[in-house]
């Protein structure tokens, strides 16, 4: 899988009709043809929300579309058995599939408890502003309709941290529940950033953790997942993904890719959880997502040859999973930081076609949002990915010696080289080499965007040529 290409296959505003999981079934034989190799599905177990429910207002772990709970039996993708049809669609045409879990919190409890706990300081957690407090917490999870199905493990105040919300009092704040800890191995953010949301689960608790690892080996065998992307770990103790991805390694003797969302835009956070976790787990580049934006928003006086600089693809490329955006970054989202649309083929070349990094694809990018009146992608991607599967191989040389217009050579087996040139501001050319044994050939850019061929002369070099706030990919014409 020198080239494998991951596909996040979801957005936030997608419509729960028609399903998901049948539209990725039906998608799985094109998905393949155009060069993804895995997919990253969306959480598919039972939300708050409903059929609504993008999957990270997490109710019940253990139904995946096969309970009525939340006012509805299927998620907002399908039901369990449409699922496990999808990852098997894409298993049989070769493609990986990877679950997305979400285990930092629960919401949408079965009933109340009153609770003892003090009140923590929104901007410092580890700072008690309060007396002890008798509170009332949404905190009992029974799951009375799945009846104890797969799991009788009844979940109440003692399997969690804290709480931001106080039904006695009607108050929002944030609360430390009375002998309770904030996880360590966390990011540092106010203070400790172990509380996100919702009912916080305590990674301290060993029946906590144990009930976590039974649910983790269930999940596999139910579903026959080849991987996971694991949601919000900046907020759990680095220490249980270590094991519990290892220990499942290990009993299941798989690969089991695993990639961590850590969302800070400062790579040493990123490399610091690397670190904590032995390397158990990718992260996805932040940084450079977001050095992305920027340079997208600097009306060409970005630095692009500085555009690497500080991202984890510079600094540990194995461990790196390079995106353009996702769904936190699109258009009205919490993290929105949607990268313009005319650097799009930029950035997306710079993910694709070179040697670092494993990338990922956002389905809003490939198909719209029509949410946000976002038109789709299709047709640009799915020249990158032929590029990337037929091309962009073979030793890499860089071109990262101006600060608008930089490129780089593939060197591709069997006469199959690639020259990618792109420039953030006015267009210009690069004398690059590709090789003696071009000497001679004509070369055009596949991507349409520089109309003329361009000759390499008997030194093994060519001009090449790139419009401004453009990207240019030139491969070799037939002869």
């Amino acid at each position: 899988m020198e080239n494998g290409v991951l596909m996040q296959y979801f957005e936030w505003y997608l419509s729960p009709e028609p399903h998901l999981w049948t539209l990725l079934k039906k998608d799985a034989l094109h998905l393949k043809e155009i060069g993804i190799t895995a997919v990253w599905m969306p959480p598919a177990f039972k939300g708050i929300g409903g059929i609504h429910d993008v999957g990270y207002g997490v109710y019940d772990i253990y139904d995946l579309g096969e309970f009525d709970q939340k006012g509805t039996i299927r998620t907002k993708y399908g039901t369990k058995e449409e699922y496990r049809d999808a990852i098997c669609a894409l298993h049989e045409v070769g493609i990986q599939a990877y679950g997305d879990i979400v285990l930092n919190h629960k919401m949408g409890a079965d009933a109340n408890e009153f609770v003892k706990a003090y009140e923590v300081n929104q901007n410092n957690k580890n700072e008690v502003t309060s007396g002890e407090e008798t509170i009332e917490v949404p905190t009992v999870f029974t799951f009375p309709k799945r009846q104890q199905v797969y799991s009788d493990f009844t979940w109440n105040w003692t399997c969690f941290d804290g709480i931001d919300y106080d039904i006695l009092s009607k108050r929002h704040a944030t609360f430390l529940f009375k002998d309770k800890h904030w996880d360590t191995q966390v990011d540092g953010e106010n203070g400790n950033f172990d509380y996100l949301m919702g009912a916080d689960i305590d990674f301290s608790n060993p029946h906590v953790v144990a009930e976590l690892e039974d649910w983790a080996q269930w999940y596999l065998e139910v579903t026959g997942l080849d991987g996971f992307r694991l949601d919000a770990v900046k907020h759990i103790g680095a220490h249980f993904y270590k094991d519990l991805i290892r220990q499942l390694r290990q009993h299941y003797q798989k690969e089991l890719f695993t990639v961590g969302e850590y969302w800070h835009g400062d790579v040493r956070r990123l490399c610091n959880y690397l670190n904590e976790v032995e390397g158990e787990v990718s992260l996805f580049d932040v940084p450079l997502h977001y050095h992305f934006y920027e340079a997208s928003y600097a009306n060409g006086n970005y630095d692009m040859a500085k555009i690497f600089d500080g991202t984890l693809v510079q600094i540990a490329n194995d461990k790196a999973v390079t995106f353009v955006d996702n769904h936190d970054t699109q258009p009205s989202q919490g993290l929105q930081s949607w990268v313009a649309d005319w650097f799009k083929p930029l950035a997306y070349a710079l993910i694709l076609l070179r040697k670092d990094g494993y990338p990922c694809i956002f389905y809003g990018d490939y198909y719209g949002i029509p949410y946000s009146q976002i038109s789709g992608k299709s047709e640009l991607l799915d020249c990158l990915l032929f590029l990337r599967k037929n091309y962009a191989l073979g030793l890499q040389r860089d071109y990262f010696d101006d600060s608008s217009i930089i490129g780089w050579v593939r060197d591709g087996p069997q006469k199959s080289g690639l020259v990618c040139l792109m420039s953030d501001s006015v267009g210009g050319c690069k004398t690059m080499y590709v090789g003696l044994q071009y000497a001679g050939t004509y070369w055009y850019d596949a991507l349409g965007n520089y109309k003329a061929h361009i000759q390499i002369d008997g030194q093994g070099n060519g001009v090449f040529i790139v419009n401004g706030g453009s990207v240019s990919v030139y491969i070799q014409a037939n002869e």
